[in-house]
């Protein structure tokens, strides 16, 4: 669907939508307050649903999904504490270095495999100064990112998720979810949100990207650890004012564009399995499971990018001769079909 005038096919993000009309209209009508007050009653109805949809006590709304993972790392972690995540995690690549400048925490970056890191490769990884004559950080933190965005937009395995955190609370570490796109995870593999993260202190949940919203994020945990993290925010300059226009939009989004999202996965598997299939080009297809399309090609990503750009459509380039596509609630099956027509057109 989509309900504004373009010219292009935009597969460079899924935080590229715009509000449909039905979502203009609840943010139109949303009962407003001072968040920062406590009284926005609709800010507290999307922290009191999110909560409840993952089987947590209190949730906290926040303008970015890099803002949840800072407030969330400085809840979790002291200055000189280290982080564990995967080498290719968006707390790593994508989010300022904010784990040093913001938490004064060292980083230990895990290998992946399929995009996902396995539970004794972060098992290895985490250091505790006890034991080492004090030459190493403590490692309190370890954290997973679900989907996996560098991944090509692949899940984890529940029984990965569950031995993951088994092992974080095995070595005194509290282990937190970049659950950016969790709904692309739960729709995909068919888990139940609150199964999903059962076993998780905290997750950050974006609604700008498959959910389509215009802005915000939510972090969600235990009340004690909310009550921390809402002081974090105040210290970031995150508070908002009248955000219920914001979180009318969230609400809508939850109640209209979660199960959709299968459209988006289907049509990623299409478009990535006729690329692939195309002379000079190549996909992972095992780590295409939700909206994400990473692609190999033999020229250089930057020719391919202008290539798509002349004919009307907008890819990301994240490598030399690698560029991602990523499929959203604006993307039709006509669109699908005017991609793969204009790489057969190049092939």
């Amino acid at each position: 669907m989509r309900h504004y005038s373009t010219d292009r096919i935009d597969l460079r993000s899924d935080t590229v939508t715009q509000p449909t009309p039905e979502m203009r209209e609840a943010m139109h009508t949303a009962a407003v307050g001072d968040d920062v007050l406590g009284d926005d009653p609709t800010v507290n109805q999307l922290e009191n649903r999110i909560a409840q949809m993952c089987g947590k006590e209190a949730a906290l709304f926040v303008p970015s999904g890099t803002m949840a993972n800072a407030i969330a790392l400085r809840c979790h972690t002291s200055p000189g504490d280290e982080i564990i995540t995967a080498n290719n995690s968006h707390i790593y690549i994508y989010e300022g270095g904010g784990y040093a400048a913001l938490c004064g925490a060292s980083i230990a970056l895990v290998d992946v495999h399929g995009g996902l890191m396995r539970p004794e490769d972060v098992q290895n990884a985490i250091r505790k100064q006890a034991g080492s004559l004090s030459h190493y950080p403590d490692g309190t933190l370890v954290c997973v990112e679900n989907t996996s965005n560098r991944g090509g937009g692949a899940c984890y395995p529940q029984h990965t998720l569950d031995e993951i955190a088994a092992v974080a609370k095995a070595n005194d570490c509290a282990v937190h979810m970049d659950g950016a796109r969790v709904f692309n995870a739960a729709v995909a593999t068919s888990t139940p949100l609150d199964r999903m993260v059962r076993d998780y202190d905290s997750i950050s949940i974006c609604l700008s990207k498959g959910l389509g919203a215009p802005i915000g994020s939510l972090l969600v945990g235990s009340t004690s650890f909310i009550a921390q993290a809402h002081r974090w925010r105040k210290m970031f300059g995150g508070g908002m004012r009248q955000a219920g226009m914001l979180a009318a939009a969230g609400l809508h989004a939850l109640d209209h564009h979660v199960e959709r999202m299968a459209e988006d996965h289907a049509r990623a598997m299409r478009l990535a399995t006729s690329i692939n299939g195309l002379d000079g080009y190549a996909v992972d297809l095992e780590t295409v499971e939700t909206n994400m399309v990473y692609f190999e090609s033999n020229l250089k990503a930057t020719e391919v990018m202008k290539a798509l750009s002349d004919s009307g459509i907008d890819v990301l380039d994240i490598g030399p001769n690698t560029c991602r596509i990523v499929l959203h609630l604006h993307v039709t099956d006509e669109d699908v079909n005017q991609v793969i027509q204009t790489f057969e057109s190049f092939s």
